[in-house]
């Protein structure tokens, strides 16, 4: 059974630490710029730094559902590589937003194709599970036939 997730679970490992380093990155940007919790408003610099974190942390339980379900159900490698390209998109929309807010554009459109490749992935693979358990039809035999 681990053989079959082992990937899910590095490619998880690896999203929890981004998701820390952004975290971190919200504290040093707090004492850089004078800003004390609770605030969560102050100079640009500290609110683009606080709100690339936020939507970084919105998207992750998203990102990490996907993640699991088309490794489970659709091919462990493509997924643990897609959570891969996506876990780098947000690390290049974090510095980009960091930077200004336009250079978070690219990054964010890019990581959001990615999840809709994770969305087509799982569900083809759900939809196979449930013709071939439930209906006895195995599309991939038929395609291959």
């Amino acid at each position: 059974m681990l053989d079959q997730i082992h990937l899910l679970a590095a490619v998880t490992v690896l999203g929890v630490l981004e998701q820390a380093y952004f975290f971190l990155q919200v504290i040093y940007a707090r004492r850089a710029f004078g800003v004390s919790p609770p605030k969560t408003s102050g100079p640009p610099e500290f609110e683009r730094v606080f709100r690339a974190q936020v939507n970084s942390s919105e998207y992750f339980p998203i990102f990490l559902a996907l993640l699991w379900q088309a490794g489970l159900f659709f091919h462990q490698g493509l997924a643990a590589a897609l959570g891969l390209l996506y876990l780098y998109a947000r690390y290049c929309y974090f510095m980009g937003y960091r930077a200004s807010s336009s250079e978070r554009l690219a990054p964010i459109y890019f990581s959001s194709g990615v999840l809709w490749i994770l969305v087509a992935a799982s569900a083809l693979g759900i939809l196979h599970f449930f013709l071939s358990h439930y209906m006895g039809l195995n599309v991939l035999q038929l395609l291959t036939a």
